[in-house]
């Protein structure tokens, strides 16, 4: 077992037993710095904190056109926000530049005949398409009508051998990125396409969102399911205009100064918004939650060293994160123990989920690094010491741990759902509402302020300080 798997094994069988029962810390003085163990930091932390910050993220948001994007003044008003807050509170704070292709959707339309589709309900244009007004034959390219499962659609160039030049593709969801399928399109003379969803679940079935991975030159839209079977060899109409150009964002690293330096507890949230909203649960709520526990935390005595991350660009591919772990020298990610990470924490429609670090819950995607078992652990004695309901979920590459797992640095952390639909089963164990989405404003213009249940939030914030706490003090040498 390697240092990292020990120090987790060490924190997840020594550290725990003050987590089996409710937290009750006698009375901290939360005006010092430095709390004295988990429960003070705990105890300190408060929803109330943690609403601040959001409550600041969304009035950005309202003065930046709406959302707070990379690339965007938005954004960039949310890097200064975090910077000050945590310089303020004694943090040691740096921010690193990257580049990144930024998109943008300035307008859409789609039509058949003389029905006007609804952008963000029946279609939705996709991340890096090109721009473009065009109207043509909408050209089945091998999909089954209705959808009923995943599709190699438009997968290989041979897929397009009897397509005619000048006709719009109708694609479907499955197999392949999304960018291929529109390239091969491209390539074969499409003016532009329609990738319909796959539609053999609910959550499938609607309007598909995605990003195409860099810039294609024909307007692309993914689609709901319903839509192949009324655009099939009908005359339709596209319309896109993007903005596709390369541009600077920032990820914010802020360090605790009572750790020793040799060894590193990172903790992180994405700090962007989409361009459709402000972004205030994804991922505002992570965003702000880690905030509140750095702040309380900044001159805390530990072992480790914790450095809090906000990370740029996650809505376009996890690239703050991508580029920090790729541009990291050899004996910098070595002392990195662990890694946290806090991407919605306060779904509307919540389930309590820990990153499944031993893959034991579900089939899926594999378990993380070794260690990673351990750090689910610490969170699940939490929500145990609490009697809160809690469940396993997969790695499965769609937050910032990525990177991270990728370099063979132990991860976990915690998540409540997103466009994904609450069963009946679980709507009994957490309350809410089978059959909806965990978060019905899943990047949308809705994610706003009031799009949060303040109460998971409140356990969440408290699940968060805790695991940090005491990941940050496991024993040296373990």
């Amino acid at each position: 077992m390697g240092t990292r798997a020990k120090l987790i094994a060490a924190v997840a069988l020594v550290g725990l037993a003050a987590s089996v029962v409710a937290i009750v810390a006698s009375a901290p003085d939360c005006d010092d710095a430095a709390p004295a163990d988990a429960a003070a930091l705990v105890d300190c932390v408060t929803v109330d904190d943690v609403r601040a910050h959001q409550r600041a993220l969304q009035d950005i948001a309202d003065a930046n056109g709406g959302n707070r994007a990379s690339g965007t003044p938005g954004y960039d008003a949310s890097v200064a926000y975090v910077a000050e807050q945590a310089r303020a509170a004694g943090l040691t704070v740096t921010t690193r530049d990257f580049e990144f292709p930024f998109f943008q959707v300035e307008s859409e339309s789609l039509a058949r005949g003389g029905q006007d589709y609804v952008a963000g309900t029946d279609f939705a244009t996709m991340a890096f398409s090109g721009s473009g007004d065009v109207s043509g034959t909408a050209v089945p390219v091998d999909l089954q009508i209705p959808p009923a499962g995943s599709s190699t659609s438009g997968c290989e160039p041979a897929d397009f051998d009897d397509f005619p030049p000048g006709a719009i593709a109708l694609l479907q969801r499955g197999t392949c990125p999304f960018g291929v399928k529109a390239a091969n399109a491209a390539d074969a003379g499409a003016r532009g396409a329609v990738i319909v969803n796959s539609g053999e679940t609910p959550e499938n079935s609607a309007v598909l969102q995605g990003t195409l991975g860099g810039p294609v030159a024909i307007p692309v839209v993914g689609a709901t399911s319903a839509l192949a079977d009324e655009l099939a060899e009908a005359r339709v109409t596209l319309a896109t205009v993007t903005v596709n150009e390369t541009r600077s964002s920032t990820n914010v690293l802020a360090e605790t100064t009572g750790g020793t330096g040799d060894r590193v507890l990172m903790v992180g949230a994405h700090l962007d918004s989409v361009p459709e909203g402000p972004g205030i649960n994804d991922n505002g709520s992570g965003s702000a939650a880690i905030l509140a526990v750095a702040q309380r935390m900044a001159a805390a005595s530990t072992e480790r060293t914790v450095r809090f991350a906000w990370w740029g660009s996650e809505e376009l591919g996890l690239l703050g994160a991508t580029d920090y772990v790729a541009t990291l020298p050899g004996p910098e990610a070595e002392r990195i123990d662990a890694y946290l990470n806090f991407d919605m924490v306060g779904s509307p429609n919540a389930v309590r989920f820990v990153y499944d670090g031993d893959d034991s819950d579900a089939e899926g995607a594999p378990a993380g690094p070794d260690g990673s078992a351990g750090i689910e652990d610490v969170f699940e004695a939490f929500y145990d010491g609490r009697g809160l309901a809690h469940e396993g979920t997969d790695f499965d590459g769609r937050s910032d741990y990525g990177p991270f797992i990728e370099a063979g640095i132990p991860a976990g952390g915690l998540f409540t759902g997103a466009e994904d639909v609450k069963t009946p089963e679980q709507a009994a164990a957490y309350g809410g509402e089978a059959g909806a989405a965990y978060d019905p404003c899943y990047h949308a213009a809705c994610d706003t302020y009031d799009n949060v249940d303040v109460d998971v939030l409140d356990q969440n914030t408290d699940a968060i300080a805790d695991a940090v706490f005491r990941l940050a003090t496991a024993p040296p040498g373990t």
